[in-house]
């Protein structure tokens, strides 16, 4: 059963993921001996933000393509699908069934794998199809980022990593599935324990 105060956190979880049009969601930092401050990219839901005319200039030189926003379609998807999802997120609240909470956490998940299967996909594309009239040249080597983590990319140390707005979607998942454990524990315990749900009093009163 899924109490008032559980819908109560299925709201909270669902308006967290709205936070993710107002916060980047990634971000990829570069640092080397020339650029000690290090130079970042962040990666929004609906655009880029950060130092990418300064990676793009240094990107030229062993022949990875310009990074500019129309090179990501997602960019114009994205803000539906986690509109969808927020909505979904709602509904689940108001009509407070574990089953539905169940899918939307689900659909969360399963949003959540794609986004990294597709920056995979992008960052292999990118960091393999060079130019090969790059001025810089190197047998075999590949430039794709960390899909996260760190990586060595010639001199540059690469890091990739989760920013404030994959947070927000961490914690609505994480919410999600305590209501779902806090619920299926209470549905559990009333199964055994009849005598323990507030409605068995009630209901024996009522029969008398």
């Amino acid at each position: 059963m899924i109490t008032p105060v559980l819908r109560v956190l299925l709201v909270l979880a669902s308006l967290l993921l709205l936070a993710t049009f107002w916060v980047p969601v990634w971000r990829i930092d570069l640092f080397a001996p020339q650029y000690p401050e290090g130079l970042q990219m962040n990666i929004w839901l609906t655009h880029l933000s950060g130092n990418i005319d300064s990676i793009n200039g240094l990107n030229h030189y062993i022949g990875m393509r310009i990074i500019e926003e129309k090179m990501f379609p997602e960019f114009r998807i994205l803000p539906y699908v986690v509109g969808a999802l927020v909505a979904w997120g709602l509904l689940a609240a108001a009509v407070a069934r574990r089953w539905l909470v169940g899918t939307w956490l689900t659909g969360l998940l399963v949003f959540l794998a794609a986004a990294m299967v597709d920056f995979y996909r992008w960052g292999y594309d990118y960091g393999h199809n060079l130019d090969p009239h790059a001025a810089i040249k190197l047998e075999g080597m590949t430039y794709q980022p960390p899909l996260i983590g760190y990586k060595q990319l010639l001199n540059f140390e690469a890091y990739s990593l989760p920013d404030v707005g994959a947070w927000f979607i961490g914690a609505a998942a994480g919410l999600a599935a305590l209501v779902i454990w806090r619920s299926a524990a209470r549905y559990s315990k009333a199964a055994k324990e009849p005598w323990a749900c507030p409605l068995h009093g009630r209901r024996k009163v009522l029969s008398s």
